[in-house]
């Protein structure tokens, strides 16, 4: 019988570790690693920007298991203490996904619908923001416009969106037809809905 492998000590392997385990679907190993970097850092290094990455890894994790007030409170903790560390693609990157488990889970309020506004106003900011976190971001503020009953927003947002995968495609290589899929299975939906009331 082979043997699992002894998990690293150090936190920046940890957190390694917690990403290739969650990657291989090894949900309780990364959620041993994320965990013990967050204490390590915790105990050693309360500012250091480390802590917010495992943080992040480990609300990633609780969220793929099903815990979401733990997902939101590590997501949370990990945007308060990017701000600190004045990290804003970090922030917007953080917050995103906040509005994205509040969203999946209904929170349709107008607190959750401020994260993908604040990610959206840093990303069209910052000189450095990636193709791909802004579709991506853009991607959830269409779904959230959608079941908040603003058609018009969220079929901007996606025609917004397919703008950035498109770039994001033409940048890395990667194949982008399943986002392209689904904002058209989208845009025809929101136009049928919108011809339906007319």
């Amino acid at each position: 019988m082979s043997r699992s492998p002894e998990p690293p000590s150090d936190p920046k392997s940890l957190i390694a570790a917690g990403y290739q385990a969650r990657r291989e679907n090894r949900l309780s190993e990364a959620k041993t690693a994320f965990t013990q970097a967050v204490h390590h850092y915790r105990d050693t290094d309360p500012e250091n920007p480390q802590l917010a990455e495992a943080l992040r890894g480990l609300g990633q994790i609780e969220r793929d298991l099903g815990d979401i007030p733990a997902a939101l409170q590590h997501h949370r903790e990990a945007a308060d203490l990017y701000r600190t560390l004045q990290q804003p693609l970090a922030v917007a990157h953080t917050i995103r996904h906040i509005a994205d488990i509040q969203r999946e889970n209904g929170d349709l309020t107008p607190a959750a619908a401020a994260h993908y506004d604040e990610a959206l106003l840093i990303y069209r900011d910052h000189p450095e923001t990636k193709p791909l976190d802004m579709a991506n971001t853009l991607r959830g503020y269409a779904l959230f416009k959608a079941a908040t009953a603003h058609p018009e927003a969220a079929i901007a947002s996606w025609h917004e969106a397919r703008t950035f995968y498109e770039q994001a495609a033409t940048q890395t290589g990667l194949d982008m037809q399943p986002a392209f899929d689904e904002i058209d299975s989208q845009l025809a939906r929101l136009s049928a809905r919108e011809s339906s009331q007319e």
